[in-house]
């Protein structure tokens, strides 16, 4: 199997797909958004998880851009809710344009990618890969709400995170899998099982940019390291510290989270000493283990072509071990 292939094909839809035109400043910001590039993972794993069962995966490519165009279409909305300057290096299109356009132009992204699944897809499975399609993107803002939620809420437990990070970030990758499976004829048991597997990749995907974040190399990263210490983002690091940090430990923890105006480096050095003390890497490389372990059963318990299963696995450990 080529990715190359693949990966061309869907840059090949999207370059050749018109949005629209008029006005276009309601048009060319999602343009622009589109163009920025990324890893196009979602439509990659709508592609595979199509091949898990079958090989005329050129029919799903439609149905795999849709994804991808769903999911910059949350991030068009979610860097208005984070005020975010940049996106992959770029202006965001609320900084380059306005909130109004960006909120806009966003609504139509969602609009489009209905209609491009729509276009795609035969009438036996149109029905249900709209209900599901509809359940995700449901599921994906009630993540981004819990997450607001979150940072105002002075207690948050583990589960309630694990949950909040599935929701916000790793149903688009099961459903994405799901998708392909179910537009190549898989059983629907077979379809929940590569979802589930999906999702346990995203949750330990999440949870290592929770850790990255604090520990990672920021030449390979590709963003500040400590960016959530300083902004006292409920991570699982976090949430791990304030519930096992006793005495000294604790007061320094909470002071730190308390403080208005603080040396940005010293506050990253303070509390990832704390984290050291606590050994809440050890504990957050546990945890994403148990994930990805829990997730590659899944794969290899899969009733699907062993040759396509293993690509599959083998696709999976090599981003499991990028470091950005």
């Amino acid at each position: 199997m080529d990715l190359s292939l693949l990966s061309q094909e869907i840059q090949h839809f999207l370059n050749h797909y018109s949005y629209g035109k008029s006005p276009k400043e309601l048009y060319e910001p999602i343009d622009y958004l589109m163009n920025l590039g990324g890893k196009r993972m979602r439509p990659l794993l709508v592609l595979l998880g199509y091949q898990l069962f079958d090989d005329s995966w050129q029919k799903a490519v439609p149905a795999a851009v849709s994804v991808e165009v769903f999911h910059n279409f949350t991030l068009m909305h979610d860097d208005i809710m984070d005020k975010a300057p940049l996106r992959r290096s770029q202006p965001t299109v609320h900084t380059k344009w306005s909130e109004s356009i960006a909120i806009l132009s966003g609504d139509v992204m969602l609009i489009k990618a209905y209609e491009i699944l729509m276009s795609g897809v035969e009438d036996k499975y149109l029905r249900k890969a709209l209900e599901k399609f509809n359940a995700c993107a449901a599921w994906v803002c009630e993540g981004q709400q819990w997450d607001m939620n979150f940072e105002s809420e002075t207690t948050v437990s583990e589960s309630q995170y694990i949950e909040m990070i599935r929701l916000k970030t790793a149903v688009l990758l099961g459903f994405s899998l799901e998708l392909g499976a179910m537009l190549a004829g898989a059983s629907e048991e077979e379809q929940l099982k590569i979802r589930a597997f999906g999702e346990n990749i995203g949750i330990g995907f999440q949870l290592k940019d929770d850790l990255l974040d604090v520990y990672g190399n920021p030449d390979k990263f590709g963003k500040q390291v400590g960016g959530d210490i300083v902004a006292n983002k409920k991570t699982y690091l976090l949430l791990e510290a304030i519930a096992q940090a006793k005495g000294d430990t604790k007061t320094q923890l909470e002071n730190w989270l308390a403080q208005k105006n603080f040396d940005i480096e010293e506050k990253v050095k303070a509390v990832t000493e704390i984290y050291n003390t606590l050994k809440i890497k050890e504990k957050t490389e546990q945890k994403i283990q148990y994930f990805f372990d829990l997730a590659f059963k899944q794969l290899h318990e899969l009733n699907a072509r062993d040759t396509q299963k293993q690509f599959l696995d083998d696709f999976m450990r090599q981003l499991i071990a990028r470091e950005n």
